[in-house]
């Protein structure tokens, strides 16, 4: 496929965090080439460095044979590099709340966490420690989170004093997660009700929003890198909070960000490894954000279109024109492996395998769909 027939398609955002020189900005340029300075010192990523990558869908590379599309549409996934951490970055410390409104933005956080020794690359407290770094950036996060909540809590209190009853309800959702902050946990600990939930989705709280660890260990343990302490000590965290795990080298992921497909392949297998580290933090990203993929098909373009798991047909149809969903009329609906299987759309139509979907038809992951709609 030409590359440039390849245009940006639907996306989640995920924020890179850590305490300095715990390789993120390592990964960041592995993962999207995009050269953000790496240096052995704090801060040399000053401002965030945004990079977009494709998300490996071999899918969409097979309808792509088929129908030899004009445009060959992959979801994407934008990864935003933010300057490392220290102690009392909410209180202004190294550089502060500059991070924050970066963080903000994100669906999710990958929380890179040094889980290797080298005394050539100085960390910021001496010596690595896995739930040491973790527990830093956690306390700047709530910190940061509770800073929000007071001036809320402050200015609905000040609503109330009119006498408007309705925002009571506001309040004492906002109140619940101060108290949950207050006492130190992250926002994510707590659990709403149906009617609470509609207070929280303006705010933004970092502590909030799903966490993706990503254990970063010297390229020479990759063959042991389930024996690990320190990986076990972030596996263990990870497992309390039902946040996601994944162990990958930095500097291997580096590696092979700058060999060819082929190359790339047979590395991998040296290795003993199944899958890249990008892969790996992709699939379990999608994973943590209950995200799926739907596909549209045909000589004009191939996509892979990215919804919530749960989505019905209406609203998977608005994600390609609000028309769509307004007018829905229905979904047809093959799944891909019997598209693949029978070789063409009309083909597995022949044998009854495409469904005719109504409103309530939940979307399934790898759906290749044509919506019918009337406006």
């Amino acid at each position: 496929m030409d590359a440039k027939k390849k245009i940006r398609g639907t996306y989640m955002k995920l924020g890179i965090v850590g305490l300095p020189n715990v390789g993120k900005s390592t990964l960041f340029n592995a993962i999207t080439r995009a050269g953000a300075e790496a240096a052995n010192y704090p801060f040399c990523t000053i401002e965030p460095n945004v990079g977009v990558v494709s998300v490996p869908d071999p899918r969409l590379d097979k309808l792509a044979e088929i129908y030899n599309p004009e445009k060959y549409t992959p979801a994407v996934v934008e990864f935003v590099d933010i300057a490392g951490l220290v102690a009392g970055a909410s209180k202004g410390e190294g550089l502060g709340n500059k991070f924050l409104s970066n963080i903000r933005e994100c669906d999710a956080i990958v929380h890179v966490v040094r889980c290797f020794d080298d005394p050539d690359v100085i960390h910021v407290n001496g010596h690595a420690d896995p739930a040491g770094d973790i527990a830093t950036i956690d306390v700047e996060l709530i910190l940061s989170d509770l800073e929000i909540m007071e001036k809320r809590i402050d200015r609905t209190k000040k609503m109330m004093k009119g006498g408007d009853k309705a925002f009571a309800k506001e309040l004492s959702v906002y109140e619940k997660i101060y108290d949950c902050l207050a006492e130190g946990k992250s926002a994510r600990s707590l659990t709403f009700e149906d009617d609470e939930l509609e207070y929280t989705r303006d705010l933004q709280l970092i502590s909030m929003k799903p966490v993706l660890y990503c254990a970063n260990i010297a390229e020479d343990d990759i063959k042991k890198k389930d024996d690990i302490p320190y990986v076990k000590v972030v596996k263990d965290i990870a497992a309390k909070e039902g946040s996601g795990v994944v162990v990958i080298s930095a500097k291997i992921e580096e590696e092979l960000g700058e060999l060819s497909p082929e190359d790339r392949e047979m590395f991998l297998e040296d290795l003993g490894i199944e899958s890249a580290g990008l892969d790996q933090m992709i699939n379990a990203s999608y994973s943590l954000l209950g995200l799926i993929s739907f596909l549209t098909a045909g000589p004009k373009e191939v996509r892979a279109w990215t919804i919530k798991k749960g989505t019905k047909a209406p609203q998977a149809a608005g994600k390609i024109h609000s028309d769509f969903e307004r007018g829905f009329i229905r979904a047809e609906v093959v799944s891909y492996d019997d598209l693949i299987a029978n070789g063409t759309y009309n083909a597995a139509k022949e044998k009854g395998l495409v469904r005719s979907e109504g409103k309530e038809y939940v979307m399934k992951d790898g759906d290749v769909v044509v919506f019918r709609f009337n406006v």
